[in-house]
């Protein structure tokens, strides 16, 4: 006998891949797992916390896809006339209460930046806030970006962060979208509001096996064009940027529809993740990184207005 609890759900699902997964072959052996795991009643009698957790988990099971997900939410999602499942106002204030993803800004001793980030939230509303960093950081001599618990966000957040960093144009990224079949091409902005830390001077990346999607981008197109050294730990794996679509009252999937393409390695780290340059555990990647910045500031002099940092970077190091 087949098994008919949650089989809306599924069916609903099944089609949204059908439509928007960004490999359709795959998307079809996914749908049979689905429908084979409907069958044999393995969602039946759970709630939608768990009924998420159980369908993510064979979701997952075809090609690991760590973007492939259905997501239970507390509030209801609200019904609309558009498909994707996506609350702007609600966004905004989400955002805004998160400080735009920013949770740490500072220069250290020694004249070193730090930026810690745990989200890249959409460019569109975080722009002023990533600005107002990248200028507070722009005249010191070495900078930290911790990413180690940064759960991703948006390719244009990435691409201007990434403006701050170079001299001349970059190509950073290409990211190709199935339900449209084009591909957009992601560059260093010509021209971002106040100084630009630049191309020159030491960029430390901290990684963990919790930074994922446009964390590791972020990670990644450093990487590729040499621009920055990374320290941690191998990232999540996940290269697959997509949306949301409503299930039902508090469910709605993760549906990548699109995929990574880095212009130089003409692949992504989907699956395999971000290998940083130096292997430590994540949480002993700050004290790497900060030695290193404050090694690096050591040979830039201490005559004149540099003594003060000469001082204090000595301090830090002995310290440190």
């Amino acid at each position: 006998m087949v098994c008919r609890v949650r089989e809306p759900e599924i069916e609903l699902l099944c089609s949204q891949l059908a439509s928007y997964y960004v490999f359709p072959d795959t998307a079809i052996e996914i749908a049979t797992v689905l429908r084979t795991r409907l069958a044999e009643g393995a969602y039946a009698d759970v709630d939608d916390e768990r009924f998420a957790a159980l369908v993510t988990a064979d979701l997952q099971k075809v090609n690991g896809d760590k973007h492939l997900r259905l997501l239970h939410s507390h509030d209801e999602v609200p019904e609309s006339d558009q498909e994707s499942a996506w609350d702007p106002v609600a966004y905004r204030r989400e955002a805004e209460l998160d400080a735009f993803g920013i949770t740490r800004v500072e220069r250290l001793a020694g004249n070193v930046g730090l930026l810690n980030l745990r989200l890249l939230h959409d460019a569109e509303v975080a722009t002023p806030a990533i600005t107002a960093a990248m200028n507070l950081v722009a005249h010191t001599d070495a900078l930290i970006i911790d990413l180690r618990d940064n759960g991703g966000g948006d390719p244009h957040t990435v691409a201007l962060i990434c403006s701050y960093l170079f001299d001349e144009p970059v190509h950073l990224n290409d990211i190709y979208n199935r339900p449209d079949d084009t591909t957009q091409q992601f560059w260093t902005l010509p021209h971002v509001p106040g100084a630009r830390f630049g191309g020159t001077k030491p960029v430390f990346v901290l990684t963990s096996s919790r930074t994922f999607s446009g964390a590791e981008e972020l990670s990644y197109n450093l990487r590729q064009n040499k621009r920055a050294t990374l320290i941690g730990e191998t990232t999540k794996g996940g290269a697959h940027p997509g949306d949301r679509y409503r299930v039902g009252p508090h469910l709605k999937s993760s549906i990548p529809n699109g995929r990574a393409i880095n212009p130089i390695s003409g692949t992504n780290w989907e699956g395999v993740g971000v290998v940083p340059h130096v292997e430590v555990p994540a949480d002993e990647a700050f004290d790497v990184a900060y030695r290193e910045s404050l090694t690096h500031v050591l040979t830039l002099g201490s005559d004149g207005p540099r003594r003060a940092i000469h001082e204090a970077a000595t301090a830090a190091l002995a310290s440190a």
